[in-house]
């Protein structure tokens, strides 16, 4: 409540100073803002988000910047007089930088980078030119670094006239003559050590470090393994690039979360935000797999045109196939997001195959009992209240309905947790066995469990 009280208080208080038209009380009003409660304020005031940047220093203006959603951001380029938008580009991190015109029209980028000064222009080529997801697209050049050589007292004078354009000090990258990587120290370690103290002595050689052409959804599982702020990048030949730090990875990890979760519903990756995309555009990426999944459920047409004969003879059977195949899509649909989710944070890696199956086959008796149980009850129940209503034979028909609700509840489980390791196997991405592809499969293989079960409790009696 303090908090909502707090955001009020600062939305009122911007108010009142911009209707005061006060450029210099606007200006000290929001440089005394964090730097995120800038950022709701450009959210909550979109006429106003060109004018805040603008009273911004440029420092803290990048900063706001580099935190705030693509459409705003792009909004904001749009309406900046081109000198402040040349002054916000270069002061931006090359890194983020990158990130936000890597998501532009080339005809727009090329226009932005003649506005960078000579140094910037070449630090954004340079990364603009490495492999688009790679870890070269996030690095960034401005990284502090020292030789072996050097004494702490020299490493301290090496920090305190480098460290501005840094984006991290927490880590010391150390190389030799040949810009090679040695080893990567943490500050700590300086400032513990005597002045005199050589930097070989302090160095242990055991270091991290990122290839600049490794997938970045790779490094965020090295970050979390590592416990680590940053990681050197390098390339070929052991040569010290760059650096990644915890910042960008977190939102690599969130780019990552956002696609696996369209994956998941049933559709393509969006490559821009919802609002921003094309109607046309987000049509194709949702009719795809629209396609797919209509022609699986044809399937299920089939097979009950397969099983014609014993529907007619039998209609009863007929109303259970909602029941039935729905509780085997509904456990296949919840198995693959477990299993897909537990692999995207590392909990589960292809060699651990046999131990899920394992757990799904005891998952799967026990829910198939549960809900096999519940079948069974309904259906004697129910003719208990409306006698005749499933002729003569109710008990057969309620261990058919029991037991092919088992049969399919177990068949979902492991093919609902199987899809993904075994897509993970052949390269690809675990998040396309999406809850619906699973359900539309259990859904046509449901059918045949239930009338294989219907047939073997009826045969001769009823069929």
């Amino acid at each position: 409540m303090s908090l909502e009280l707090e955001e009020i208080s600062i939305q009122q208080q911007f108010e009142e100073v911009i209707a005061s038209e006060n450029k210099l009380a606007i200006q000290e009003f929001l440089n005394h803002q964090n730097i995120s409660d800038v950022a709701t304020l450009m959210y909550e005031n979109e006429d106003y988000e060109a004018q805040i940047i603008s009273l911004l220093s440029i420092h803290r203006a990048a900063s706001v910047f580099k935190i705030l959603e693509l459409p705003t951001q792009k909004r904001v380029i749009k309406n900046l007089p081109a000198i402040k938008t040349t002054e916000l580009l270069n002061e931006l991190p090359a890194d983020d930088r990158v990130a936000f015109l890597e998501e532009l029209p080339t005809s727009i980028v090329r226009d932005l980078i003649k506005t960078l000064d000579p140094d910037e222009r070449k630090d954004t080529l340079e990364l603009l030119g490495y492999p688009e997801n790679s870890i070269g697209r996030i690095m960034t050049p401005d990284y502090v670094y020292v030789y072996e050589e050097n004494t702490v007292a020299e490493v301290f004078e090496t920090i305190r006239k480098h460290a501005k354009s840094s984006e991290t000090i927490d880590v010391i990258y150390v190389i030799n003559e040949n810009d090679e990587l040695l080893d990567d120290i943490r500050i700590r370690d300086f400032i513990l050590a005597e002045p005199g103290t050589k930097v070989k002595d302090i160095m242990d050689g055991r270091f991290i470090a990122l290839h600049v052409n490794d997938d970045q959804e790779m490094a965020s599982e090295i970050f979390k393994m590592n416990n680590r702020v940053a990681l050197p990048v390098t390339g070929d030949n052991n040569i010290l690039l760059g650096i990644v730090t915890i910042d960008d990875i977190l939102w690599v990890a969130e780019e990552e979360f956002s696609e696996d979760i369209q994956k998941i519903g049933g559709t393509q990756a969006l490559d821009e935000p919802y609002l921003e995309m094309p109607l046309f555009k987000l049509f194709k990426k949702r009719v795809g797999w629209l396609i797919i999944l209509f022609l699986g459920e044809m399937l299920t047409a089939t097979a009950m045109g397969y099983f014609e004969g014993e529907i007619q003879k039998f209609v009863v059977l007929a109303l259970f196939i909602p029941l039935i195949i729905s509780s085997g899509g509904n456990t296949g649909s919840q198995a693959s997001t477990l299993i897909i989710q537990a692999m995207a944070v590392g909990e589960i890696t292809i060699a651990n195959w046999w131990r899920v199956i394992r757990r799904e086959l005891i998952q799967g008796l026990m829910l198939g009992s549960v809900l096999g149980i519940i079948g069974f009850i309904r259906v004697i129940a129910w003719a208990k209240f409306m006698p005749g209503v499933y002729g003569p034979h109710e008990i057969l028909v309620a261990f058919t309905v029991g037991f092919a609700l088992l049969g399919v509840v177990l068949w979902g489980t492991l093919s609902g947790s199987m899809l993904p390791i075994l897509i993970k196997r052949l390269k690809g991405d675990p998040a396309v066995s999406s809850a619906p592809f699973v359900a539309t499969l259990v859904d046509v293989t449901g059918l045949v469990i239930y009338f294989s079960v219907a047939y073997m409790f009826l045969k001769g009696v009823l069929l």
